[in-house]
């Protein structure tokens, strides 16, 4: 496999993609899954991902106060959200489901031990910041 190929591959073949062979796209896949088992799959995949991550996270740090969900999926998905907050009761993440729906700031409940929060990013204004970091760095 040559190394543009590759590139190709791995940039915009794999991921989500990947496993529904139709979308990269999380809005699509949440609209298929019921009628299409890959994207139910890419979209469970994902899902048990990001809680393996958050649970070795905990683990490696000792516990969680706070959980943040930002960025597309993050932001604006509370399915994902709640799935992936799913059975993570024990490390203390309970969700409210109307202030999730609701993508309030703070969707823990108040019996929470760990703060549940959807913050705005704006990844593209800070991928340029820290590429003007580097360059002035360099120069």
């Amino acid at each position: 496999m040559s190394v543009d190929r590759f590139h190709r591959m791995v940039n915009t073949e794999s991921g989500l993609l990947g496993v529904s062979e139709t979308s990269s796209d999380m809005r699509d896949l949440l609209k298929e899954e019921r009628n299409d088992v890959r994207a139910a799959e890419a979209v469970a995949l994902f899902c048990y991902h990001a809680k393996k991550a958050i649970g070795s996270l905990a683990a490696a740090l000792g516990g969680l106060d706070t959980l943040v969900f930002s960025a597309g999926i993050g932001e604006h998905s509370p399915i994902v959200r709640a799935r992936i907050c799913e059975g993570l009761e024990f490390l203390g993440i309970v969700i409210d489901p109307a202030r999730n729906e609701a993508g309030e700031a703070v969707i823990s409940t108040e019996s929470s031990h760990v703060t549940v929060r959807v913050i705005h990013t704006d990844e593209e204004s800070e991928i340029a910041r820290s590429v003007v970091e580097v360059i002035e760095a360099e120069s």
